[in-house]
């Protein structure tokens, strides 16, 4: 192990360590190829490039991670510069998106602990800075695949080995800066059976009114990902367990105590344990079925197939308030439902969007329609000065 110093006050203070391959024994096979391309370009340009975060955590604890974050020294320009086959998204927290076919990396610049307002975080700064600005420590581990060390800030690798989850900001800031980490906390205690101390459980139950605040498509995405974890049942619970789920799926929260709710996302972790493991696509349908289906209510006999599928439609968007899944989705869910239930099924077919090409032709002749009829207009008009 070596360790890194720094300069402070004319004294040396040990700020990292860097852990060789043997000592932190990572599983060099289970890191995305492409994720390695990345940080080998970077490298090559004579950046700073790093694995960082969530998959640096998984594979530490023997799980296969699904995504890829990189952090790098160069800015998002110039990686967008360097990376033809990319975007660059975001405002407030500017990042760039690397493509390699279906796969998307999150490439981001180390940030500052420089104070910024509420519009824009895009003050850059050292991998020092960045790693202390993480939210637990168990996230703020940098792996270089190009020598096979981790760089661990925050004494990160000591609490994974003792499955502690530690806040590496303030808890009077925390949850107040961003409310959806007490979600993300509640799911790693879920997911990897680590303890949270006292004070961060406290802390998550007196700041869970914040939740409030947050964005509908943040909490859908929060939701999304839950469901898809393989866990959804163990989080669900825990969720409930520390007051934060009333805020999530208020209208769910009322059914906490039905065994129908945790029997049906049990099946649904274990269908989708299943998908990851032969490597098939989770539809968003299939989760959103499985969560609202033993609470949706039978409909009128009386109704027609088009009136039923409306009535349950209606049903479960109301269920699972204030998230919003695209609503094709939802009803892919309805007709999983009505097909389960025996109900018959007529949809209405919808009409087939037209194609790019068809579009702007449509649109041309509906220019060229326009200014046909304002010359016809103009040449009818008559001069003010002749009025």
């Amino acid at each position: 192990m070596k360790v890194r110093y720094k300069n402070l006050d004319g004294k040396l203070k040990a700020v990292s360590r860097v852990y060789t391959e043997e000592e932190h024994k990572l599983d060099f096979s289970k890191i995305d190829p492409d994720a390695i391309k990345v940080t080998e370009r970077l490298q090559e340009k004579g950046y700073e490039a790093y694995i960082v975060g969530g998959a640096v955590r998984d594979i530490l604890i023997g799980k296969q991670p699904k995504d890829f974050d990189i952090v790098t020294d160069a800015s998002p320009r110039q990686v967008h510069k360097i990376f033809r086959n990319s975007r660059l998204i975001g405002h407030r927290f500017r990042i760039v998106h690397v493509i390699y076919g279906k796969k998307i990396f999150e490439v981001s610049t180390f940030r500052s602990t420089a104070e910024h307002d509420d519009y824009s975080d895009n003050n850059y700064g050292t991998m020092e800075e960045d790693a202390s600005r993480r939210d637990f420590s168990i996230n703020s581990l940098y792996y270089n695949p190009s020598d096979r060390t981790i760089t661990d800030f925050n004494g990160a690798l000591n609490d994974l080995r003792n499955k502690k989850i530690r806040s590496l900001i303030p808890l009077y800031r925390t949850f107040i800066e961003d409310p959806v980490r007490m979600i993300r906390a509640v799911k790693l205690a879920a997911v990897t059976g680590f303890s949270m101390n006292f004070s961060l459980r406290i802390a998550i139950k007196k700041y869970a009114s914040t939740l409030e605040s947050v964005s509908s498509s943040r909490l859908t995405e929060e939701v999304n990902k839950i469901l898809s974890s393989g866990h959804s049942c163990d989080i669900i619970r825990e969720l409930s367990r520390f007051g934060l789920l009333v805020y999530i799926l208020p209208c769910l929260s009322v059914y906490i105590r039905f065994s129908q709710l945790f029997d049906s996302l049990q099946e649904l972790d274990d269908e989708v344990n299943r998908l990851k493991e032969n490597g098939e696509d989770i539809p968003l349908s299939l989760l959103y079925y499985k969560l609202v289906s033993p609470f949706i209510t039978d409909t009128s006999p009386e109704l027609s197939s088009q009136e039923t599928f409306r009535d349950i439609f209606r049903q479960v968007k109301v269920l699972i308030s204030p998230n919003t899944p695209p609503n094709q989705e939802l009803e892919n869910a309805v007709v999983i439902y009505m097909k389960e239930k025996g109900y018959k099924l007529k949809r209405q077919v919808r009409k087939a969007e037209p194609k790019p090409k068809e579009k702007q032709n449509a649109q041309s002749a509906r220019k060229a329609r326009n200014r046909s009829y304002y010359a016809k207009r103009s040449k009818k008009a008559t001069p003010r000065s002749e009025q």
